[in-house]
Formats: C-alpha cells, sequence, structure tokens
C-alpha cells in the first residue's frame, strides 16, 4: 500500500536537523563519527533542496512597494518648485520720500539766485530755533560734467527774519557772511565748487565746500563751514574742522586765518 504524501512544512524541513541532533547524541554516533557526519551532511543536502513557501511573502512586496511608493512622493514635493528663501521685509521696504519744499521757500530761493535754483535742504539748519534754508545753482550732470558729488556755481543760506527770507552766507566766487570774506577762501575767483553738507543733532548744518577751478593746487582739502553761535554767523573752519576762522573785510593779499 502506497503511503499518503503531503507537502514539506516548516516541520518536515526541520526535522533532518531534530534527528541529527538526537543521532549525535546517541552512543553509535559517538562510537561511529563517520557515519554521523555522513548522515547530518545528508540532512543537511535534502534542506538545501527543499523549497519553502511562507505565507507571509505577498505582505513583504506590498510592503516594499508601499515604501518606494513613499519615497518618490517625498522626492517630488523636494524639487525646484519649492519656496526660496523668504525676501528681507526691511530691504523691500520703499525709502520714505524727502518733504516737499514749501512754496514760500523756493520763491524766497528763487529771488536770491534766480528761477534755476534748487533747495537742498531746509530747517533749523543752524540750531537757533530759525528756519533756514540752503539753495544752490547746481549744474545737471552730462557727459561733459561727469565729476563726482554735487557740483554747483553758486549757493546761499538764508533765515527767515521777521517773515521775510534774508541771505546769511554766500558761496559764489569766494565764500561770504555779513563781515566779509571767509577764512581759506581762494584768492582767485572761483566759477565752481562741489558741495557736501551734513547735520549734527546739536552743532547743526556743516558745509565742504571744494574749489574745482581757480586753485593751482591739485591737493586742495574741502572748506568747512558752521554756524558760530558765539558770533551768531556763518565762518569758515580750520584744517582740523574744530574752530572757527576770522573773516577778512578785503581780498587783498592771503587771507589770515586767525582761531577764534
Amino acid at each position: 500500500m502506497n503511503e499518503p504524501t503531503h507537502s514539506a512544512n516548516a516541520y518536515d524541513c526541520c526535522r533532518p536537523f531534530a534527528e541529527a541532533a538526537n543521532g549525535a547524541n546517541s552512543n553509535t554516533a559517538a562510537n561511529n563519527p563517520a557515519a554521523g557526519s555522513s548522515f547530518t551532511s545528508e540532512a543537511r543536502h535534502k534542506v538545501s533542496n527543499t523549497k519553502i513557501v511562507t505565507p507571509g511573502g505577498f505582505l513583504l512586496r506590498y510592503l516594499h512597494l508601499a515604501a518606494l511608493s513613499a519615497i518618490f512622493l517625498v522626492s517630488g514635493g523636494c524639487g525646484s518648485d519649492a519656496p526660496t528663501s523668504k525676501p528681507d521685509p526691511a530691504a523691500a521696504a520703499p525709502k520714505p520720500a524727502e518733504p516737499a519744499v514749501p512754496d514760500e521757500m523756493q520763491a524766497g530761493a528763487s529771488s536770491l539766485l534766480g528761477t534755476e535754483t534748487q533747495v537742498l535742504v531746509f530747517g533749523d539748519l543752524a540750531k537757533n530755533g530759525k528756519q533756514q534754508f540752503l539753495a544752490a545753482n547746481v549744474i545737471p550732470k552730462t557727459p561733459k560734467n561727469n565729476l563726482p558729488g554735487t557740483i554747483v556755481t553758486r549757493a546761499v543760506i538764508a533765515e527767515n527774519q521777521d517773515g521775510q527770507w534774508a541771505e546769511i552766507f554766500r558761496c559764489d566766487e569766494h565764500l561770504k557772511n555779513s563781515k566779509g570774506y571767509l577764512g581759506l577762501t581762494p584768492l582767485a575767483s572761483v566759477t565752481g565748487w562741489r558741495l557736501q553738507f551734513e547735520q549734527d543733532p546739536t552743532k547743526g548744518l556743516t558745509l565742504y565746500l571744494t574749489p574745482l577751478k581757480g586753485t593751482d593746487d591739485p591737493h586742495v582739502l574741502p572748506i568747512g563751514v558752521r554756524y558760530n553761535p558765539a558770533t551768531k554767523r556763518y565762518q569758515s573752519l580750520d584744517r582740523a574742522y574744530e574752530h572757527f576762522l576770522l573773516e577778512s573785510p578785503v581780498m587783498s593779499g592771503t587771507p589770515r586765518s586767525t582761531l577764534r
């Protein structure tokens, strides 16, 4: 009679190992090492030729595919369409517009220097509680006029005195105030100046005027001009821009630079 057949399972596959282990522990195996070794080799051969079908193979393949899909989705989310760093709000903020020049102030500047006059700065420039403005005839930038900075031919500082704009400083061929020519003013007439200025909350407005023509000195330095609260007028400063210089009533000889 034929013996019933059945498919190999985990128990059938592991049975040769159990038998081999039992044989190794028997007296026969102890007395005949060669026989025990042969039996173990045959059991290993049977196990290697046996196909094991595990019920979890489909589940493992499914989990593997799901993991790959998740990786592709994450990779797609990190592509070139990802937003870059946010712009700096401070850098994108527009520069505040400068206050408009009052009409009556522009009219006062035009009466002093003509219609082609620009008011460059205005307010309590001298920190003396009075309204003033700095106006100039500015040379427009052209291919022939490519000098850096603001180039002017004339400039004035005017102060509001009893409702009228009174000139208290003038820059044209020379630098002048109500007392005469300012110290360090070039003897030769100057037809153009480079104008720079800065404002200090305590000292007020300071001008830096560099003559562009009318001087033979290639290393000419800017002439500093600031309001002197002791004399109550704009005067020039020494080369260290610390002390005020006295004016000269006439342009004869070299203007003296007397410290005051």
